[in-house]
């Protein structure tokens, strides 16, 4: 089994103000998509707020084939999603700052449409054999939580706060599917003069041709459901450092697994279904963050947050594990943690007499995907800008860029597989305060 994630592999948060700074938000953690971040830093909310985030992607991927150059391509896909939605209502309760917050929060995304054909040549004594294999291959879905979010200040300077994520199709979208159709043809040259034939025996007709078609339609589909905790804390040293903490935790996810294959050989065949109980297990992340406060114009912060990718298993009815990444048996898997860093920074312009606050973004970030071997090299930058009015409304965007180069070798490792990838991402946030 494979799980490929075309998009970012780590489970990040949500949001136009923190995808702004280079998604460098651990310690920063000031709006509702805190609960995504750091549920620690929710209690750094004052008044009832509702937000929604929307998000717009445009990917490129450039594939190649070390051992089928004809198959290399030029591939891009658009899609629109709603990132984010969150209401949150804190309150104060035995002399402590307190807050609850539902969400609904969109973290992966499958999406993917190749078409490529493969071609191949098989010497035989007295043939020559043809193999030309066109592929269509096209992947969609997507896994999103819905979380209820509570925190709570421990000390005037310390919060903590945890978000329960369910992962529910049904609940929410949780599923996704891959299609293949290819139609294979072979080829059978004779060149019976190339080979020489012992006196008095007769020689078979030279360029003989004989071909014949295969064609393959396969879909598999795979629904999740599980749950997992965040848990924060947010430590506010002093008004120049802030510091935050998060722990993703890990959890088995349960999978129920549908194929539907039908291989043609000349005549129509009825497709054949199966279904089956499946297992996957989803690694478990933390990282810390840090808020340098160097007025009330400009702060910047800076993440490092790692995710344990070599306890990423998936487990079929028949208990036998494979690494998803690369489909290989998890005992021959060699898959190693990531380590992302993200450092951003905030410039405020703050007009008090007319009580708007215009901030300006940006960040980058190093974010590599899991791979067999050593991680794939995936960087970024970002840019925002924002406005917020008299705390009664506020509007972010920002606008994110993901590149990698030579990377995705897991994917096809026999076929020398390897594609760049440049990903536009442009996020759009409104929040409304009471």
């Amino acid at each position: 089994m494979e799980v490929e994630i075309p998009s970012s592999f780590n489970p990040v948060g949500s949001g136009a103000r923190a995808m702004g700074m280079g998604s460098a938000f651990i310690a920063v953690a000031d709006d509702a998509t805190a609960a995504s971040w750091n549920p620690g830093g929710l209690s750094q909310l004052k008044t009832p707020e509702c937000s929604v985030v929307t998000s717009f992607f445009q990917r490129y991927e450039d594939i190649r084939f070390g051992t089928s150059p004809e198959g290399n391509g030029f591939h891009k896909i658009f899609d629109t999603n709603i990132n984010y939605l969150s209401l949150s209502y804190p309150f104060r309760c035995l002399g402590r700052e307190m807050i609850v917050s539902l969400s609904y929060q969109h973290l992966y995304d499958f999406r993917r449409d190749w078409e490529f054909t493969l071609k191949e040549k098989n010497s035989e004594i007295g043939e020559l054999i043809h193999i030309q294999d066109h592929w269509n291959y096209q992947q969609n879905g997507r896994l999103s939580a819905v979380g209820i979010s509570y925190c709570s200040q421990i000390t005037p300077r310390l919060s903590l706060g945890f978000t329960l994520n369910f992962w529910k199709d049904g609940l929410s979208d949780n599923h996704w599917q891959q299609k293949y159709h290819s139609v294979k043809s072979v080829k059978l040259e004779s060149h019976a003069d190339d080979f020489p034939f012992p006196s008095g025996l007769d020689q078979a007709s030279p360029d003989n041709e004989d071909s014949s078609l295969m064609e393959l339609d396969r879909t598999e589909s795979w629904s999740f459901s599980g749950f997992n905790f965040n848990i924060g804390l947010l430590w506010y040293v002093n008004p120049k450092w802030t510091i935050g903490l998060v722990l993703k935790t890990p959890f088995t996810a349960d999978l129920e697994h549908k194929v539907i294959s039908r291989e043609i050989l000349g005549m129509p065949v009825e497709p054949e279904i199966r279904t089956s109980n499946e297992e996957l297990d989803m690694p478990v992340s933390y990282g810390i963050g840090v808020v340098r406060n160097f007025s009330d114009h400009f702060s910047m912060s800076a993440d490092i947050y790692r995710t344990e990718w070599d306890k990423y298993i998936a487990r079929d009815e028949h208990g036998y594990e494979t690494c998803p990444v690369s489909g290989k048996p998890a005992d021959e898997s060699d898959i190693d943690a990531t380590c992302q860093i993200r450092i951003g920074g905030e410039y405020r312009i703050i007009d008090k007499e007319k009580g708007y606050l215009i901030p300006i973004r940006s960040g980058i970030f190093y974010d590599p995907a899991p791979a067999e071997g050593n991680p794939d090299d995936i960087w970024g930058f970002s840019l925002g800008l924002g406005l917020t009015k008299s705390d009664f409304i506020s509007l972010d965007i920002a606008y994110q860029y993901r590149f990698g180069r030579g990377i995705g070798a897991s994917i096809m490792e026999t076929l020398d597989f390897s594609h760049d990838v440049s990903e536009h991402m442009i996020y759009l946030s409104l929040i409304l305060y009471e």
